[in-house]
């Protein structure tokens, strides 16, 4: 008995694919269950933004009473936010490490902590006892969040081991902490930091800067770019503030030299569009305009410069990231886990 070919046999179309119907009425989200990291950059930017405002006013002899009004709602901002990160890390403290997989994810959580430590600096001048408690909150989580990176690192395929500005965040971004430590007169643990962090920053803007010469970094996350001047202006700020000002002038120099490059690159930096990655923009600038101001004379006015274009920016894209976190989207684009 003959068999048919096979390219005569009639052919069988296959079933189309069953999916499972739709929830009706749609599940609801526990309440801060996305709550995406990704909106922090932008938190700590303003909170900068404050402390680059009290140096300013302070130094043109302004009344420094709107800026503190402005610094008590950014703090609102601020502590309604972290709030809303524990209540979704609390319900399920393996969300931690499912954020920390991606970019945006372990960039809010740095940028979370460092605000914490800002947080230090702003209040300060009202209450040194609290501050200096919240300073070490904030060291302690940012030294948490560190180790936890450490241990989502080592489990990722090698290809997703890369070095990338974000580093600085998690492992330099102890430095926001000297800065409040001096403002807090704690000079000893402020020289440690200071002293701790310079080799992991200068290790990085090596490599950094040999990846950046052999390859040309996607047009998406070179915003990231923009992290590296963050470093260079709280060693300044911190150098200074402990009398160390042979040093804290030269990395005002050598962030002088990144901002350049940075205006010099401006639509090649944004050219993928707006994102939540451009969070990155704000706290470097901020923090910059604070250094220089800081560093009086002709730095000074230059810092009051900076400050001027970071007060008519930072605000603007604080704003569409927040608009993005109120509507939901930004936990959807930043791949936010839920808890």
């Amino acid at each position: 008995m003959t068999q048919t070919p096979p390219e005569l046999r009639p052919r069988v179309k296959p079933r189309p694919k069953t999916y499972p119907a739709p929830e009706f009425p749609p599940r609801k989200s526990k309440p801060f269950a996305k709550m995406p990291p990704a909106v922090f950059p932008v938190l700590l930017g303003l909170l900068g933004l404050g402390l680059a405002l009290r140096r300013g006013f302070a130094f043109l002899g302004l009344n420094g009473g709107p800026v503190e009004a402005a610094m008590g709602a950014v703090v609102g901002l601020f502590s309604f936010a972290i709030v809303a990160l524990a209540v979704k890390v609390l319900r399920r403290p393996a969300v931690v490490l499912e954020d920390m997989r991606v970019l945006p994810g372990r960039a809010g959580y740095a940028t979370a902590s460092m605000g914490v430590m800002a947080l230090a600096a702003v209040l300060g001048p009202y209450s040194g006892g609290l501050a200096v408690a919240v300073l070490w909150l904030g060291l302690g989580l940012h030294a948490l969040l560190a180790a936890l990176w450490l241990w989502v690192w080592f489990g990722l395929a090698p290809e997703g081991r890369g070095v990338n500005p974000a580093w600085h965040l998690s492992f330099v971004g102890f430095i926001v902490g000297a800065v409040s430590a001096v403002g807090l007169g704690l000079e000893g643990v402020a020289q440690g930091i200071l002293w701790a962090t310079m080799p992991i920053a200068a290790a990085i803007w090596g490599i950094l800067l040999a990846q950046l010469i052999a390859r040309i970094p996607p047009a998406p996350l070179r915003p990231l770019l923009a992290i590296h001047l963050a470093p260079a202006a709280l060693f300044a700020t911190a150098a200074h503030g402990l009398g160390q000002d042979l040093l804290a002038y030269s990395f005002a120099g050598f962030g002088a030299v990144i901002l350049l490059a940075l205006i010099a690159g401006a639509r090649w930096v944004t050219s993928a569009g707006f994102s939540a990655l451009w969070g990155s923009f704000t706290f470097p600038l901020t923090a910059y305009a604070s250094t220089l101001i800081a560093l009086g004379g002709l730095w000074g006015q230059a810092g009051i410069v900076v400050m001027i274009a970071a007060l008519g920016g930072v605000p603007v894209i604080a704003y569409r990231v927040l608009k993005m976190w109120a509507s939901g989207a930004l936990a959807a684009k930043t791949n936010a886990a839920e808890a």
